[in-house]
């Protein structure tokens, strides 16, 4: 990285007295500088300076390639910033970085907080769903947002799903001379706030939601097409997923499993295969509601046809509707090493995953499941239909 032509510059609120020598000297020789308008104000960039276009994108920093180009991001860009969208189309030559203090890391120095044991969100263009699977009493967490309204639009989805009791901190431009700190519940809410600001959250009122395998069926969206909760949570355990991990969900019904295997481990991506237009729609419903909905994808059609299309599976759950053909052509195209887990409830497909059980291994499991329910003036036992799961790793 002796002559690097991108330099990547973080910048905090004090602008240029807070930048290295390092930095400056690169502003210097900048002849061209991309920032948001803020940023660009407070290096004085003049007529060399570029705004990031609307919707964000990359292209222009990149078609200056060979020419000296400075980019401005907020503390350390490679936390939520634009050197993490830049670097995939660069080769390490090309760059260097200069990083500034986090907000994550001026925020927890604000509120005493061990940085290591706080969840950090960037929620400048996400949803507030992403907080969902995190939100329990106790737990400490910081989001960036994307603007002074999202602050108060976050206490009042905090207030809405029972944690109004939780204590928002607001911080505006932390680290420069506008800097303002203040301390609401998510019910009293917040207003005139300005931006750049963080949130910093301690959570209080609901239990939040389960981590374990197998949440409560009304939590989702469904036809009545769906994995039961106890079903779910042994499906998920024969499943294994790791965290990065790709699931094909083949007749994804509701697409409990796909939000389920998105949510045990970090970076989990599900692409649910679903040939009802409705139940697609409960899919997405659901992804959206549990914050999954960037990590898992749905796509429309009768699987057999579309497997082939579909990104390299480390796991692969078929729920129904299988017979001996469609079987062979999955088993076909399954790379080495993936796991697939074939639930049934027919006798005939029973029978046929007996039969690859004996022709190629794997696990074959029964399980019959009953609940308590009023019979006369007592209790009886009302089972469901057994379920047969076949595991096997390809």
């Amino acid at each position: 990285m002796s002559d690097p032509w991108l330099t990547i510059i973080g910048l905090g609120e004090d602008g240029p007295a807070g930048l290295s020598d390092a930095s400056r000297a690169a502003l210097a020789e900048a002849e061209v500088i991309f920032g948001g308008p803020r940023h660009l104000e407070l290096v004085a960039a003049g007529a060399r300076g570029r705004p990031w276009p609307v919707p964000f994108s990359t292209a222009p920093v990149l078609g200056l390639r060979g020419r000296k180009v400075v980019v401005l991001a907020s503390g350390d860009p490679f936390w939520f910033g634009a050197g993490g969208s830049l670097v995939p189309d660069l080769s390490p030559g090309e760059w260097t970085c200069h990083p500034a203090p986090s907000t994550f890391g001026l925020a927890a120095a604000r509120m005493g907080w061990r940085l290591e044991e706080v969840l950090c969100f960037g929620l400048h263009a996400a949803p507030f769903e992403r907080l969902r699977p995190v939100l329990s009493a106790g737990t400490r967490i910081l989001c960036l947002l994307r603007d002074g309204a999202a602050a108060g639009a976050l206490c009042e989805w905090l207030a809405e799903r029972g944690f109004g009791a939780s204590t928002v901190t607001v911080l505006e431009a932390l680290g420069g001379p506008r800097e303002r700190i203040r301390r609401v519940t998510g019910a009293a809410g917040i207003s005139d706030v300005a931006a750049p600001v963080a949130v910093a959250i301690e959570v209080a009122g609901a239990k939040g939601m389960p981590r374990t395998p197998g949440l409560p069926d009304e939590l989702f969206a469904h036809d009545g097409q769906i994995t039961k909760r106890a079903i779910r949570a042994l499906t998920l355990s024969a499943l294994a997923p790791r965290a990065g991990e790709v699931l094909w969900d083949l007749g994804a019904g509701s697409g409990s499993i796909s939000v389920e295997w998105c949510l045990a481990a970090p970076g989990a991506r599900a692409d649910a295969v679903e040939v009802r237009a409705g139940r697609g729609a409960n899919i997405r419903a659901n992804a959206a509601g549990f914050g999954v909905e960037h990590r898992l994808t749905v796509h429309y059609g009768d699987w057999p046809a579309l497997i082939a299309s579909l990104p390299r599976p480390d796991a692969v759950f078929v729920g129904g509707g299988l017979d001996g053909e469609r079987l062979a052509a999955l088993w076909a195209v399954l790379p080495e090493g993936t796991r697939l887990v074939v639930n049934t409830v027919t006798i005939g497909t029973e029978a046929l995953v007996a039969d690859w059980h004996g022709r190629v291994g794997g696990t074959l499991s029964r399980f019959d499941i009953a609940e308590a329910a009023p019979l006369g003036r007592m209790q009886g036992w009302v089972p469901a239909r057994p379920v047969v799961q076949w595991s096997v790793v390809r």
